[in-house]
């Protein structure tokens, strides 16, 4: 039985002006096929997400490990769940304070360090640190996902055992965009400068996946849905699907033999 196939673009916060969106598709040899795209305007329905029954493998666009050194600091491990644990115990607020009294006892320029997955991206991309709160504020993402994820009871390939048929990855859509557009943005402006740049996108993952050797096809109206909405969730959530389905067909699902099961691997890295 073939597994479905997920792609995730997750908020920290989700509701109805920012919900977090759910691509589904399917995997016919080298093409990927768009079949469904859902947003979830709540933690609880992405919590209850999680609980679909498999076999089913999901590309994350969110953190799911922190930098050694930062968990080691701390005395938190040995493993993914207990930093979940340790998540848990803690507000927004105080994850948040928890990581700036941390960086602000370090050298300038080693506050929000790195996984070693975020620097080994192809090209020039190089995704956020998960320390980071503000601005693009993954740190929250792994705050509010992590735990979740644990609870659920799926598995995070390569750092944490659980039901071997709902089965999660971490995902980038930004490095996949980076290799088609370079650093032009198609995000969170609705002009048409950035309805091209969605266009072009879309266009490279229809032709050979954005360089992953597996188009993606996808029906008029989701295709529409991807293009029009400015905040290029949708389209990020179907790169996501894209990226796990690469995975699949990779040995170790393309992770290093070596990944620290404490800061995890994004799907791509090198």
């Amino acid at each position: 039985m073939n597994s479905k196939l997920y792609g995730v673009d997750f908020s920290s916060a989700p509701g109805p002006r920012k919900p977090i969106w759910v691509a589904s598709a399917v995997k016919n040899r080298t093409v990927l096929t768009l079949t469904a795209l859902e947003a979830l305007h709540s933690l609880d329905d992405f919590s209850a997400w999680l609980q679909r029954p498999g076999p089913w493998l999901a590309g994350l666009d969110m953190p799911l490990g922190l930098p050694r050194a930062f968990v080691d600091a701390q005395g938190w491990g040995p493993s993914v769940a207990d930093i979940a644990h340790e998540l848990q115990q803690l507000t927004r607020r105080e994850w948040q304070a928890l990581i700036d009294r941390w960086g602000n006892a370090r050298p300038a320029g080693q506050r929000l360090i790195h996984r070693r997955t975020d620097t080994a991206l192809p090209g020039k991309a190089r995704s956020t640190s998960p320390l980071q709160t503000r601005y693009v504020p993954v740190g929250l993402m792994l705050h509010a996902g992590l735990p979740r994820l644990l609870a659920a009871g799926v598995t995070l390939v390569g750092q944490h055992a659980g039901d071997p048929q709902r089965r999660c990855l971490e995902a980038y859509p930004g490095w996949l965009a980076v290799q088609v557009l370079g650093r032009r943005s198609y995000k969170n402006l609705d002009d048409a400068d950035r309805l091209d740049a969605r266009q072009c996108l879309l266009g490279a993952l229809k032709r050979n996946g954005g360089g992953l050797d597996m188009p993606l096809r996808c029906p008029p109206h989701l295709e529409s849905l991807m293009l029009k909405d400015p905040s290029g969730d949708p389209l990020d959530a179907a790169i996501c699907a894209l990226q796990a389905a690469w995975a699949s067909t990779q040995a170790n699902h393309g992770q290093a033999l070596d990944t620290d099961p404490l800061e995890g691997w994004i799907v791509g890295a090198m």
